[in-house]
């Protein structure tokens, strides 16, 4: 049998999108070569780092991990820590404070934002939003704009900048910041309900018997599976299981009461919180429900406290450390904190087989922030990591670029790499070199 890659099962307001399967891919030459689509997902962390603990001391292949990149020990040869890249938009300009709302509206457009906190903001398109506009015309969501803290519309921030920078990184265009979801629970049902959520008669019916999603196709599932080779139903049993899995753990998250009252709009613990919305981005993935995902780890200045790991101050507070060593070492607590995640997010791409490699293969992922040390506010030499792409990446090295090469260089590398005709992008005119394998 013959399927497209925009197969879903559906039955009882759910639609199940599928991973890449074999009845999915060419069968004859003349087909042409089978679709290994290319996967971008962007990270943001706001406040900076602490680039001591960041930053490998030389350039060239990568020696041991700093301590805050041990975490991704294991895909060392997967990683470039880049080093030298500019956010020109970032700056003041005569424009006064504010750096941490800059940071954010410019850390995917390059863009200087209008300073205003009213209505008349501007910035620029996104990267993301670019690509998407290429990318996501033959998948289901032509993007993905997820983030552990709402967006907001209006209001003040930052130093007379409106709160839309501070809690927007992807805009669809210079006065279009696009919402964030921040509900896993919400992300789940758009990815897996018959329209933008899940029907609510399908919620009801899953609610009440406590069954799967997948329960809700049961039929049209077990007809594909009678169907299919022996391989594709290995891979469609180990996709239902991570899908299982996910739910399980919103379930948990949710900690529901005794009445069994619906689950919270988002987990209280964040380490569990950006875990789901990581896993989620992964089935999307999979699934090629979307080719393109921004993720906010926090908006621009956020000073939530991390008493999980033993740091109960603000990450904004700390991130103003003036040298203090007590300061800076629970700064490093919080940036491995956010790698640790990031670093579970690549595990599961890496274990997720797709065509001849892994998702991992098929998934280029920048991380960064749009701020160097946050105690200076320093939008030059940024840290800033690509992972990924298989072969289409020379990775396990530190490479530093000479000062004030734009970070919109890296940006347009991507979308060339990814299939999208770009001249150029944000202040950048020529693409990023020494990143291809």
């Amino acid at each position: 049998m013959r399927l497209t890659r925009r197969t879903l099962l559906r039955g009882a307001g759910a639609a199940v999108g599928l991973p890449l399967l074999d009845a999915m891919l060419p069968r004859a030459l003349g087909d042409g070569p089978p679709a290994r689509p290319l996967r971008l997902v962007f990270v943001f962390v706001p406040n900076g780092v602490h680039l001591p603990a960041w930053r490998p001391p030389d350039e060239g292949p990568l020696g041991a991990l700093p301590s805050i990149l041990e975490p991704l020990e294991a895909h060392r040869e997967r990683l470039l820590v880049l080093s030298g890249l500019t956010l020109d938009g970032g700056r003041a300009h005569g424009d006064g404070p504010g750096d941490h709302a800059r940071a954010a509206a410019s850390f995917l457009t390059g863009a200087h934002p209008r300073k205003t906190r009213g209505a008349d903001i501007h910035a620029g398109v996104s990267v993301d939003q670019v690509a998407a506009a290429a990318l996501g015309r033959t998948t289901r969501f032509a993007s993905l704009e997820l983030g552990t803290e709402p967006s907001a519309q209006s209001g003040a921030c930052d130093s007379g900048y409106s709160c839309a920078y501070s809690s927007t990184i992807a805009w669809r265009d210079a006065r279009t910041p696009l919402q964030k979801e921040v509900s896993p629970l919400r992300l789940f049902e758009r990815l897996f309900g018959d329209g933008d959520a899940l029907a609510p008669e399908a919620r009801a019916a899953r609610d009440r018997t406590r069954r799967s999603v997948l329960d809700l196709a049961e039929g049209e599932a077990r007809r594909l599976r009678a169907r299919l080779g022996q391989g594709d139903r290995r891979k469609l049993d180990e996709f239902a299981a991570s899908v299982r899995e996910v739910e399980r753990r919103l379930e948990q998250a949710a900690a529901p009461a005794a009445d069994r009252a619906p689950p919270a709009r988002r987990p209280a613990d964040l380490g569990e919180h950006l875990g789901l919305l990581y896993d989620l981005t992964r089935l999307a993935l999979h699934a090629d429900q979307t080719r393109v995902v921004t993720l906010m780890a926090g908006n621009a200045g956020s000073n939530r406290s991390y008493a999980a790991i033993g740091v109960p101050e603000g990450h904004h507070d700390l991130s103003h450390h003036g040298r203090d060593p007590d300061k800076q070492e629970k700064l490093r607590r919080i940036n491995r904190f956010h790698v640790e995640r990031l670093a579970a997010f690549v595990d599961g791409l890496a274990r997720t087989p797709e065509g001849d490699g892994t998702l991992l293969d098929h998934t280029l992922i920048v991380y960064g922030s749009g701020l160097a040390d946050g105690d200076r506010h320093d939008h030059h030499d940024l840290p800033v990591l690509l992972l990924g792409g298989g072969a289409r990446v020379a990775g396990g090295r530190h490479v530093r670029y000479p000062a004030e090469t734009p970070l919109c260089a890296l940006y347009l590398w991507l979308l060339r790499r990814a299939g999208v005709r770009a001249d150029a992008f944000g202040d950048a005119d020529r693409p990023l070199t020494g990143l291809a394998g």
